[in-house]
């Protein structure tokens, strides 16, 4: 079964998601040694997720996967530093998605809270985690920050920026429910903004009123 799981996750995409959750079922229940699942569950977080049609079951299965509080702080980092490095170019629905699983994952281990006071790394040249080490014991991303959350204060759609405030509040409260972050849509995500509507304030017009005598034109030509 081992082999026929290990072969099933080379397959690639949906079909690698379904053999790491037939072998977390073993490692869990019994006792299974598998070293390299966290290593082959870390490889399946690239630019592509974001866009895969199991996206919603992708989350939910690796936060089970990274439920337990007794893993290592350097391998939730590492996950940390791969989901906020990919949000500097996914879609604002996975970007949604993503910053409030990533407080979970501090507020569930709280070693991990490093990442969102250091202030000395706040660019890709400084930053010390890499990006492509497959290995996510040997990232660096304790040593990193989330710099990559924080440039998305400033993001076009506030439900993205609004979303960023959540790292500034105590990370000793209850976890967010992911649950009103999954299978967010654009369809639900114009129509909320849409339902807000807009004032005077905030409709971009002239700096000056325009008058009667602001148009001027030749009726001779």
């Amino acid at each position: 079964l081992i082999d026929f799981l290990t072969d099933s996750y080379n397959i690639g995409g949906s079909v690698s998601l379904l053999a790491l959750n037939g072998l977390f079922i073993l490692i869990q229940e019994h006792n299974l040694d598998y070293p390299d699942f966290f290593v082959k569950l870390y490889a399946l977080l690239d630019q592509s997720i974001f866009y895969v049609k199991y996206l919603t079951r992708f989350f939910r299965l690796l936060d089970v996967f990274l439920t337990s509080s007794h893993l290592p702080a350097y391998l939730v980092a590492s996950f940390i530093k791969r989901l906020a490095r990919l949000s500097l170019t996914a879609p604002p629905s996975g970007i949604i998605l993503a910053i409030p699983f990533i407080c979970n994952l501090i507020k569930r281990h709280p070693s991990c809270r490093v990442l969102v006071h250091r202030k000395n790394v706040e660019t890709l040249e400084s930053d010390p985690y890499a990006m492509s080490e497959v290995d996510p014991a040997k990232s660096n991303a304790l040593r990193s920050s989330l710099w990559e959350i924080m440039t998305m204060k400033s993001h076009y759609l506030p439900a993205v920026s609004s979303l960023v405030a959540l790292l500034g509040k105590p990370m000793d409260g209850p976890e967010h429910d992911m649950e009103q972050y999954l299978d967010r849509t654009y369809d639900q995500l114009f129509l909320k903004e849409a339902e807000k509507g807009a004032t005077a304030q905030s409709v971009p017009r002239s700096h000056r009123i325009p008058n009667a005598e602001t148009f001027v034109f030749d009726f001779s030509m």
